[in-house]
């Protein structure tokens, strides 16, 4: 079913999609010179973050929560967090065991977005209150980690990030086998 021009007008979900939109800005944004990219690309990926919340609290504060909104704001998650750990680990800004952590959260999303592609249209899988923690921890720790080099004595930020980041990942772990048991659950029906 196609999309209204009404729905995607609405303002929750123009800011889920100006989220996407700041995407290729942030991406650009670590070919700053220091520390300029630093304080560049936290810019946007926090007010990424504060329209990842703005746009659910005002769909259901102006009833205005659509398909479309379901469907398009954890795309945008998504797509959001794999740039943002993408680049940090291609400018060498996580440590070897970081990588593993930003691996592991990416395989997760993959796989969880490749389930509710399947489960589409015969079943739902709502999002967990574990899961939202996960978010918020991956984001905590991307915003810490992309800010970090902005500071002469950042390591210590930089190390917080990197526990938060293996915090993020073993919560991707266990909410992405949550999802796995209830969507196996759902294909037995």
């Amino acid at each position: 079913m196609p999309v209204s021009r009404s729905t995607l007008l609405q303002a929750p979900n123009l800011l889920t999609l100006g989220r996407v939109a700041l995407v290729p800005f942030f991406v650009a944004a670590f070919w700053l010179p220091e520390p300029a990219l630093h304080w560049a690309a936290f810019g946007l990926f926090a007010l990424a973050g504060v329209t990842d919340w703005l746009d659910g609290w005002l769909a259901r504060r102006t009833q205005q929560e659509s398909d479309f909104g379901r469907f398009l704001d954890p795309i945008a998650d998504k797509i959001l967090v794999a740039a943002a750990l993408v680049m940090l680990a291609a400018t060498d800004r996580l440590s070897d065991t970081g990588v593993i952590a930003a691996l592991i959260i990416l395989v997760r999303e993959l796989a969880v977005a490749g389930l509710r592609e399947f489960l589409a249209g015969t079943a739902a899988i709502p999002v967990s209150r574990l899961a939202k923690w996960k978010t918020a921890a991956q984001f905590l720790a991307i915003a810490a980690l992309l800010v970090a080099g902005a500071f002469a004595d950042g390591a210590a930020l930089a190390v917080a990030g990197e526990a938060l980041l293996w915090l993020a990942a073993l919560l991707a772990v266990v909410t992405g086998a949550a999802y796995l048991r209830a969507g196996l659950r759902k294909m037995d029906r």
